[in-house]
């Protein structure tokens, strides 16, 4: 990702990689399981996480606390504002 050039992407599981990147760059709603980790809501995460992402999920955390911008993350109201103002594209 040209925008987090040292990020340690392989925190985060493949087949999730790419929704999250969509969603941090561009404000791209991703799925259900990424909704709700990115808004702190770890019973609907648990609920909706596949089996790589249930045991993913203190990675997944990681990389968002370590590497992803705070304003992207921690309750709905940070998701939807992330949306509606398109990321990091956006964000400038």
């Amino acid at each position: 990702m040209a925008m987090y050039p040292n990020v340690n992407w392989e925190l985060v599981p493949e087949h999730i990689r790419g929704g999250l990147k969509r969603y941090i760059d561009n404000g791209i709603p991703p799925g259900s399981f990424l909704t709700a980790v990115l808004s702190n809501d770890l019973r609907e995460a648990f609920g909706c996480a596949d089996y790589i992402n249930r045991h993913r999920l203190f990675d997944i955390v990681s990389f968002l606390y370590g590497s992803a911008p705070a304003g992207c993350w921690g309750s709905p109201e940070r998701v939807a504002s992330w949306i509606e103002r398109g990321g990091l594209s956006e964000a400038a």
